[in-house]
C-alpha cells in the first residue's frame, strides 16, 4: 500500500509539473506575440525571416544552394535601410504561423497572402504585390476551364492560400474534382513533377510561381494557365501582432524603395513588366 501511495504521489507530481511547464510555454508564447521586438532586432542588427525555399521566384535555392528570389531581394533592401541584416530560415510552410508564434522566426515573408483566417493569428504589412490563383494544366489534356476538371485529380500545396480557396469556394473546383479533395504537396516543385507525368491533371497555384516556372521550362508551350473566379490575393509580410514598430518600419521601407526606384528594379529583375505592384500606383 505504501509503495502504491508513493507511486500515486509521484504521478501526481509529474502531472502538476507538466502542467506548469505547459503553462510556462503558453506564457512565453503569449509574451512573444505581444512584445514589440524592434529594439532588440535593431540592437542585434539581425532579423530572421521564415520561408518555403522552393517557392520560385519569391524565395528558392539554386542548384548551387544559394538562396535567391524576389522576396529575398526585397527584404534585404528594406532592412538595409535600417542597418539590419536579413537572415532566412527554411520552414515547413504548413507550420509558418506556429514558427512565428514560437519565436523561431521574426517574420513570414515569402508570397504570404492576406486571408481572414491568417488575420486572426498574425498582423500584416501593407500589400506589396497582387497575385491570382490559377489552374495550370497540360495543353494535351484539353482542359480549358475550371469546369474541365470534372472528375479529375487536382493538386495544391499544403497550407497554401490556394488550398484554402478550394475549401472556401467549393463550387469553383472542390465540387468538381475527383473525391472532392485536392492532392496536397509539401512543395509546388513536387506538384509539377506529378502534373508532368499525369498523376494529377491540374494544379491550383499562385500566378507568380506558375508564370516563372513555365517560362523557364524547356517547352513552355506545353502548359495552359487558366484564371478562374477566385478573389485576387494580396502578398504582404506576416508579423506577430505585438510587433507594431516592425510593421511601421517595413511599410516605411517599402515606400522608400518605391520612391527611389529600387522596387521597380527588383520587379523588372524577376517579373519584367508583368507584375501588379500597388505601391507603384500611388
Amino acid at each position: 500500500m505504501k509503495f502504491k501511495a508513493i507511486r500515486i504521489w509521484a504521478l501526481l507530481g509529474l502531472v502538476v509539473g507538466l502542467a506548469g511547464v505547459l503553462a510556462g510555454c503558453a506564457t512565453v508564447t503569449q509574451r512573444a506575440d505581444t512584445a514589440d521586438t524592434w529594439s532588440t532586432i535593431k540592437k542585434n542588427k539581425k532579423v530572421v525571416i521564415g520561408l518555403d525555399d522552393s517557392f520560385v521566384p519569391m524565395g528558392f535555392r539554386q542548384k548551387s544552394g544559394k538562396l535567391v528570389g524576389y522576396d529575398i531581394d526585397l527584404a534585404r533592401a528594406v532592412f538595409k535601410l535600417y542597418g539590419v541584416k536579413a537572415d532566412f530560415q527554411s520552414i515547413d510552410w504548413n507550420m509558418n504561423v506556429t514558427e512565428l508564434h514560437n519565436g523561431t522566426i521574426d517574420l513570414i515573408w515569402n508570397g504570404f497572402s492576406i486571408t481572414p483566417q491568417r488575420e486572426k493569428q498574425v498582423a500584416f504589412s501593407d500589400t506589396y504585390l497582387n497575385n491570382d490563383q490559377v489552374l495550370v494544366t497540360l495543353k494535351k489534356d484539353n482542359i480549358t476551364s475550371y469546369a474541365g476538371m470534372q472528375g479529375k485529380v487536382l493538386g495544391a500545396q499544403t497550407g497554401s492560400s490556394g488550398a484554402n480557396d478550394i475549401d472556401t469556394y467549393p463550387k469553383l473546383l472542390k465540387d468538381r474534382i475527383k473525391n472532392h479533395e485536392a492532392v496536397t504537396y509539401d512543395s509546388f516543385t513536387n506538384a509539377f513533377i506529378d502534373l508532368n507525368v499525369g498523376r494529377i491533371k491540374g494544379l491550383l497555384i499562385d500566378s507568380t510561381y506558375a508564370n516563372y516556372y513555365i517560362k523557364h521550362q524547356a517547352h513552355p508551350e506545353d502548359y495552359r494557365v487558366t484564371v478562374g473566379s477566385f478573389p485576387k490575393e494580396k502578398f504582404a509580410v506576416g508579423t506577430r501582432k505585438g510587433d507594431v514598430t516592425m510593421r511601421r518600419k517595413i511599410n516605411a521601407g517599402l515606400k522608400r524603395l518605391a520612391a527611389n526606384g529600387q522596387l521597380k528594379k527588383i520587379n523588372e529583375k524577376w517579373f519584367g513588366s508583368n507584375v501588379d505592384t500597388p505601391l507603384l500606383k500611388k
